[in-house]
């Protein structure tokens, strides 16, 4: 006994939690959900009667899906050392195409299969011309977010696309397509009011990515690429292979989140869906910790950036403050995590 308390009692046993300690507190992430849970105390505070409910959270958890099903694959995407502008346009786009061939007497698994096709396709030819076009990812993706809108307005005649019987849509695939979107898991008359499928599929994407960021060589290559291209050329990674993977699952997650969003809605317009959805995704990320330079960053943090974004706008609107403040507000916060970001970036590396 006295043998055990006396290692215990060891300076170099002691040092283990002050380290382990310390180095939970240096985490970005850390200091991320703290300003959560604050946030969400101070809304506790000023909103008792509708913040804290269970419905609300759950409201929260739906609202923030989409979102952030397309910030899981910018995670990957800013920590390869790139950017895509495009996601909201491909949102619009798959959706949508989706939607048509519904109306068009399809079944619902072949119609979304090729939603995510041209998902997949337009995330390829980004990340294509981005890395053996040798154009910059800015610009590639700023030019095909006005292809993919385009091709959408096109596509739709710019006419909304609505998903009913009444427009040809079988009635088996209707009630499928609708449970993608608004159906509940779990759900108990009087008690617990289910989970939403878009929380649900965000859940799974989370796991997903995490596993595949965290636990894969392919995450490790991400991280690599990102810090020092030239020196993962030299380690025998392909760096445009990797990146093309990136933005390929950008644009695949992009067209799950658009195609939900019509599951949900059972309309939508080319001219307006996803429009401006890359502030919030890219805010996500970086509020999470990502580093535009590449690189950094978590699913976790993401995560979390997501969560305060989400968590922000619902408390703003519990508040009655003006949607225009919501999006002002927002892009401070977007100024704010960056400038944070490079003011502990550049004492950690002084």
């Amino acid at each position: 006994m006295t043998d055990n308390i006396s290692t215990l009692n060891q300076p170099g046993r002691t040092a283990v939690v002050p380290s382990r300690l310390r180095r939970i507190l240096s985490a970005r992430e850390t200091g991320v959900f703290i300003a959560l849970v604050l946030m969400c105390v101070v809304l506790a505070i000023a909103r008792p009667d509708a913040f804290p409910r269970p419905q609300n959270f759950l409201n929260i958890g739906r609202q923030v899906s989409l979102v952030g099903i397309m910030a899981i694959g910018m995670t990957f995407v800013i920590i390869s050392g790139e950017i895509d502008l495009s996601i909201g346009s491909i949102y619009a786009l798959a959706g949508l195409s989706t939607g048509l061939l519904l109306t068009q007497g399809w079944a619902m698994l072949p119609a979304v299969a090729v939603g995510l096709g041209i998902g997949s396709i337009v995330g390829f030819i980004n990340g294509f011309l981005s890395t053996y076009g040798k154009l910059p990812s800015f610009i590639t993706t700023l030019g095909m977010m006005s292809v993919a809108r385009g091709a959408a307005l096109l596509l739709t005649n710019a006419e909304p696309v609505t998903i009913r019987e009444q427009f040809g849509v079988q009635p088996a695939a209707l009630e499928q397509f609708k449970f993608m979107g608004q159906g509940l898991l779990f759900q108990q008359p009087g008690g617990f009011p289910g989970l939403p499928m878009q929380l649900v599929f965000f859940i799974i994407i989370v796991i997903l990515g995490w596993l595949l960021l965290g636990r894969t060589v392919f995450g490790f290559k991400i991280y690599a690429v990102g810090g020092s291209p030239k020196a993962a050329r030299a380690s025998g990674i392909q760096v445009p292979r990797v990146k093309i993977w990136a933005f390929t699952m950008m644009g695949f997650l992009s067209a799950l989140a658009g195609i939900l969003v019509l599951a949900f809605l059972l309309s939508g317009q080319a001219g307006q869906t996803g429009s401006g959805l890359e502030l919030d995704v890219i805010a996500a990320v970086i509020v999470g910790g990502a580093a535009l330079s590449g690189g950094e960053g978590s699913i976790l943090g993401t995560v979390l950036g997501v969560f305060i974004i989400g968590v922000l706008r619902n408390g703003l609107v519990l508040l009655g403050i003006s949607p225009f403040w919501q999006t002002t507000i927002i892009g401070l916060v977007i100024i704010l995590a960056v400038g944070v970001d490079k003011w502990t970036r550049s004492r950690r590396t002084r």
